[in-house]
């Protein structure tokens, strides 16, 4: 393993500050913040997989926010590919918010 090799939770802890960048149109509070992110995968190949969810399966940026995802995860050095997937199992709820979420929103 050479110096210059990241270990993927490094990884992972980049790719989690790419996606605290990412802000839902609709709510003054990043993806990640709001449970819109439900896993990210990095295997040894720097291959990411991002499973994601959306406020509702009829956000007006279904098409655009997943895409944002990927472009700027992708432009990550270490980052090899990107895949995206979307889920709505289990449906997104204000239950998936961070303590910061709720409070940045008034709900604490």
């Amino acid at each position: 393993m050479s110096d210059t090799a990241i270990d993927t939770n490094e990884l992972g802890e980049k790719i989690v500050r790419v996606l605290k960048t990412i802000y839902d149109p609709e709510i003054p509070v990043d993806i990640y913040e709001l449970g819109l992110i439900y896993d990210v995968f990095v295997n040894e190949d720097y291959d990411v997989k991002i499973l994601m969810t959306l406020t509702s399966p009829n956000c007006p940026v279904a098409e655009s926010l997943p895409q944002e995802v990927q472009e700027k995860v992708k432009s990550l050095d270490a980052v090899n590919d990107v895949e995206m997937e979307l889920t709505f199992d289990p449906p997104w709820s204000q239950d998936l918010m961070s303590e910061e979420a709720k409070l940045e929103l008034g709900m604490l």
